[in-house]
């Protein structure tokens, strides 16, 4: 079984981040195929049972963007073709699987159907996360597959904040950011749509996230559950 892994873009290191994810693929029996560039990518996905998305590819010029961004946006902004677009439907209509990561929340801003597929989506001057700084409790916060029996743990990792949300997302992990006492924000969660099934994990900012044994187990899971089905 394929896998598709879109990687690549500003303030991360997705070369390594996206070496942890390959590895964890291949434990779980799946061939990765890394693309940096995500039209590519999408295109490679007919007869692929996962898509992963571990990369920061937007457009740099929507509402909010910040401006050492907006100036960037000539040589580094990513829109999607049509038919990119389309592979991604069409294969959650196959029953193929996808995993979205950390930054995947922030991808492809003007195109409505990505934040539909994943779930939820970062908003400029909403969304946000506190430094990177020291470990955070990671709470399990609801039963199912990816997270029974994990439980609680700690972790060094951004806490991203305020995303949008669709309406029948729950969050199964949880974290209150640090530094902001307040209300917890989900971290994790599994769905269905369009045919396929669905996982975003906002963690994985670097690969020390990836070292945490039970971040490594619930995402052996999560690639079971989008990919295999089980």
């Amino acid at each position: 079984m394929r896998a598709v892994v879109l990687s690549g873009g500003l303030t991360h290191d997705f070369p390594a981040t996206s070496g942890c994810l390959a590895r964890l693929l291949e434990e779980q029996g799946l061939t990765p195929e890394i693309h940096d560039d995500a039209e590519a990518g999408l295109r490679a996905l007919p007869g692929a049972a996962l898509l992963v998305v571990n990369a920061l590819r937007w457009t740099m010029t929507c509402t909010g963007t910040p401006d050492q961004y907006r100036r960037q946006a000539a040589a580094e902004g990513v829109s999607l073709s049509p038919d990119a677009r389309a592979a991604l439907a069409a294969h959650l209509r196959a029953g193929g699987g996808l995993l979205g990561v950390h930054t995947a929340s922030i991808c492809f801003d003007d195109w409505p159907e990505w934040g539909a597929a994943l779930g939820g989506r970062w908003i400029w001057g909403h969304s946000g996360h506190p430094p990177l700084g020291p470990p955070v409790t990671v709470r399990v916060a609801a039963a199912h597959p990816l997270v029974d029996g994990v439980g609680d743990f700690t972790i060094v990792d951004e806490v991203y904040s305020d995303l949008t949300r669709s309406p029948d997302v729950t969050g199964l992990l949880t974290a209150v950011p640090p530094g902001e006492p307040g209300t917890a924000q989900p971290l994790l969660w599994a769905r269905e749509h369009g045919g396929g099934r669905v996982v975003y994990d906002a963690l994985g900012h670097h690969p020390a996230s990836y070292a945490v044994p039970q971040h490594q187990e619930i995402l052996r899971r999560a690639i079971r559950w989008t990919a295999i089905g089980g």
